[in-house]
Formats: C-alpha cells, sequence, structure tokens
C-alpha cells in the first residue's frame, strides 16, 4: 500500500515540505551554531520563493495553500523566535535556573512574535486575494532581515538589537501596511544576494549579509510608500506590458 501523498502532491510541494524541514534543522541548529542556523533560515526563504515559482511553472495543487502556511509557520514564525530567543539570552547571560524579568521579557516577545506570525499567515491565506500587495510585512521577509542582522554580526548582533528589530515585527506583520509584490527583476536581484549570503557569508567583511540587511530594510521602510510599478491591470504574467 502505497502512501496516501503518492500522486496528490506536486513539485512545487516537495519544496514547500523541505522547507518546513529546514526550518526545523535551523531551530536545532541554532543552540549548536547560531549562524549556521541563520543560513539554514535563509534557505528556507530561498525555498519558500522556488515552490511557488515551481507551481506556476508546473502547476500547484489544492493542498499547496495549506502546505505553504504550514510550512512557514515552522520557518519563519518559530525558527526566528528561536534564533532572536538563543541571540539575546546568550548575549544578556540569562541563566534558566530561576524565572527573572528578562528571561520573561524575552521569551514574552519571543512568543508574541510567534504569534503575530502566525496570525499573518492566517490571514493571508484566508484573506489576502489582491496580487500586486500584501498588508503586514511577510514573515520571510521578518525572518531574513533577523537572519541577515545575525550574519552581519557586531553591532547588528547586539541582543537589545534583535529583541527590538523581534519586537518590531510583532506589530509589523499584523499591520495593515501595504507592501507592494516585487517586480521580477526585483526579486532576482534579491535573490542572487541572498543566495550570496547563506554561500559567502564572510567574504570581503560579510559584505553579503549586509548588502541583504540593506535591501531587506529599504524595502521594510520605503517601499510602501517609494515602490513605484506599473498598474497589475496592465502587467501579463511575465512581467512585461501588456498592449492596450
Amino acid at each position: 500500500m502505497r502512501p496516501r501523498f503518492v500522486g496528490r502532491l506536486g513539485i512545487a510541494d516537495a519544496v514547500t515540505i523541505a522547507n518546513a524541514a529546514l526550518g526545523f534543522v535551523a531551530i536545532v541548529v541554532a543552540f549548536v551554531d547560531i549562524e549556521l542556523a541563520a543560513r539554514l533560515m535563509l534557505l528556507a526563504a530561498i525555498a519558500d520563493g522556488l515552490d511557488g515559482i515551481l507551481a506556476r511553472r508546473y502547476g500547484g495543487t489544492d493542498a499547496g495553500p495549506y502546505l505553504d502556511s504550514l510550512a512557514d509557520v515552522a520557518s519563519f514564525a518559530v525558527a526566528p523566535a528561536v534564533l532572536a530567543f538563543v541571540v539575546v539570552s546568550e548575549g544578556l547571560e540569562i541563566g534558566f535556573d530561576t524565572v527573572t524579568v528578562e528571561l520573561a521579557l524575552v521569551t514574552g516577545i519571543c512568543a508574541l512574535f510567534v504569534a503575530a506570525a502566525v496570525t499573518r499567515l492566517g490571514l493571508y491565506t484566508a484573506y489576502d486575494t489582491v496580487d500586486h500587495y500584501t498588508e503586514g510585512i511577510q514573515t520571510t521577509l521578518a525572518a531574513t532581515i533577523l537572519g541577515a542582522a545575525i550574519l552581519a554580526g557586531a553591532p547588528l548582533d547586539d541582543p537589545w538589537v534583535i529583541l527590538a528589530i523581534t519586537g518590531a515585527f510583532c506589530y509589523l506583520m499584523v499591520s495593515t501596511i501595504q507592501y507592494p509584490d516585487l517586480l521580477v527583476r526585483d526579486a532576482l536581484i534579491m535573490g542572487v544576494v541572498h543566495a550570496l549570503a547563506i554561500l559567502a557569508p564572510n567574504v570581503a567583511g560579510k559584505t553579503f549579509p549586509y548588502a541583504l540587511l540593506t535591501l531587506g530594510i529599504a524595502y521594510m521602510t520605503l517601499s510602501p510608500w517609494c515602490y513605484w510599478r506599473e498598474d497589475p491591470s496592465s502587467v501579463d504574467d511575465e512581467g512585461a506590458p501588456t498592449p492596450e
């Protein structure tokens, strides 16, 4: 008797499931090697983008949207919260033998991050039907910025900086701020920098993690007001203007 998923899931679904597995591995590795954990989380973000491309190219399945949200909970809700918790707790030298104000604060903010991310993912799956923008910052972007900050190192991986970034995302993910979808060329640039930050995080003074962090923060802070793109009704599936 073959497994029930055989014949029901496609190649895009397989990549989505791999995304979830990468999120779990990043959580485990975070307690041993935080930079490797950040790289694994960033790799999960690439898988998250790749499954969408494969779904458009080869077709998706009815299970695809549900699998995507479930995978994102592991990789972009729980994983970044755990990474932030590890960086902050180790940086502040918080002990776990007794409950302190600092431990409660760090745990609370990281738990709130998970809650906000899960809420955002649920709302996105149910209500985000507009093609050219989304409300609230993407969980993938929040995880990418946190991962890039960890890889960039001091002073960006200062425990209070990481905690502040994590806390800010708790609001931004459930806000009504409209973030436009990236154009194909800009998504490609972001993807290349993203891959280089994973493959060569320490080259030339950690140039690629800094570049990824800069692009992520620029999109987060400027795109709702300054990112001009074609009217989505006049753009075809390939990103080229369609004739009137």
